[in-house]
């Protein structure tokens, strides 16, 4: 067999071309080794990093605290299957449902197993408490969602590139527009509405925040027509948006919450879903599960990347440097280029707007020459850059990003 050890980067471009399936669209950027809100390619070039791949590496790369939970993890035990008790797994399931004020926790792998979770469990707690009529659950989503590309995501979806040559999609879902509480009131009037699924922060749409009190009116029409609240968190939860949760900007604590992404600092794939016990003890044995949902390694991972989060005052991080961040990329790009118009987002979970249509170019040449100039972020939706370092950042790296990103933009428009 031929070795691959001393191959460049373009060598391993290729390899990924020529061996793996075609269902990404990366920056040719090809990355070796992290630490902290840094990365290196196999050049040995430095980049800050400001994607934290979808903000699952909020507490930064190979945290050391988090990254000595997996090797002594390691060491010990990995995997039981759900077939027998382990020793984590309890104190995991204590300490996470302490930790975000649940009852009880269901963990799983991946965002896209959690929210898929938390439809199963919205649906027979429909039939078992609610009493909606056998199999005619009806679960509300929002134009704009991305929770993931299974068949029970894409049903939801509204993007034609998620959707277009998938079907046929799943039944019972219905989708309303995105911040309109009119249309959300005109859906509840169906008795067989069991829950409304919502990401706090639109992530995937461009980092799109809904209106000023639409979340929480949103919540209690939900209490008054006793549906489920059900917070999509797995990209706004875990400190991302200046609070552990989204929610809590908004004053309340949803139904069910679907965490994942940073639930383990990006070091091995954690998600949970949590409630309260009248919604999940409607699941019983044997009737939802996954072989390494809850396994030994990924509940001490959880554990320490938690902590981390604590410790670190992550949250408190977050909210200062975005407003940081918002603020002067509005004064230095919004209010003086024609090619940035608008910033948003809460905590450092930002984006810009490029004055150009979706189809255009130029986000996606705006990040290669970031890229070119030691930062990475990746465009989404075409003429829309979102920006999402590392929470562990610090407030002088933070100026220096910032010093990139606006030059960067600043000889385009000069350009």
């Amino acid at each position: 067999m031929t070795t691959t050890d001393n191959l460049k980067g373009a060598d391993l471009i290729a390899l990924e071309d020529r061996y793996g399936a075609h269902n990404y669209h990366p920056l040719p950027v090809v990355l070796n080794r992290g630490e902290g809100v840094f990365l290196w390619d196999t050049d040995g070039k430095q980049y800050y990093d400001f994607l934290s791949a979808y903000s699952a590496v909020n507490q930064g790369h190979c945290h050391p605290k988090i990254i000595q939970a997996l090797k002594d993890q390691a060491d010990q035990l990995t995997l039981t299957s759900r077939a027998f008790h382990n020793d984590v797994l309890g104190r995991y399931e204590q300490f996470i449902t302490k930790f975000f004020g649940y009852d009880k926790v269901l963990p799983m792998n991946t965002g896209v197993e959690g929210g898929e979770t938390a439809i199963k469990l919205c649906r027979k707690w429909a039939y078992e408490v609610k009493g909606v009529p056998l199999n005619q659950a009806k679960i509300l989503f929002v134009s704009g969602n991305f929770w993931g590309r299974t068949l029970a995501a894409i049903s939801s979806s509204t993007d034609p590139s998620s959707t277009k040559g998938f079907g046929p999609y799943m039944p019972g879902y219905e989708i309303i527009p995105y911040n309109n509480l009119d249309a959300l009131a005109d859906a509840l009037e169906d008795p067989t509405v069991a829950g409304f699924m919502v990401e706090p922060i639109q992530g995937e749409a461009g980092v799109v925040v809904p209106d000023e009190g639409y979340l929480r009116r949103a919540y209690e029409m939900c209490r008054e027509k006793q549906v489920l609240f059900i917070a999509d968190e797995v990209q706004t939860g875990i400190a991302r948006t200046g609070k552990l949760i989204c929610c809590e900007h908004h004053g309340f604590k949803p139904d069910i919450l679907i965490l994942g992404k940073a639930l383990s600092g990006g070091v091995f794939p954690v998600s949970a879903v949590l409630a309260r016990d009248e919604i999940m003890l409607t699941i019983k044995p044997g009737e939802h599960g996954s072989t390494f949902g809850g396994n030994p390694l990924a509940c001490a991972v959880a554990m320490a990347a938690l902590q981390v989060v604590e410790e670190e005052k992550l949250s408190e991080r977050a909210e200062h440097l975005g407003q940081i961040f918002r603020r002067r990329i509005q004064q230095e790009l919004v209010e003086t280029s024609d090619l940035v118009t608008l910033v948003r987002g809460m905590g450092l979970l930002n984006a810009i707007v490029i004055n150009d249509d979706e189809e255009s170019e130029m986000a996606w040449n705006i990040c290669l020459k970031l890229a070119e100039n030691g930062l990475l972020a990746k465009p989404t939706h075409g003429n829309i850059i979102r920006f999402a370092p590392p929470l562990v950042m610090s407030e002088e790296q933070l100026h220096e990003c910032c010093d990139i990103i606006i030059q960067t933009i600043k000889n385009f428009t000069e350009a």
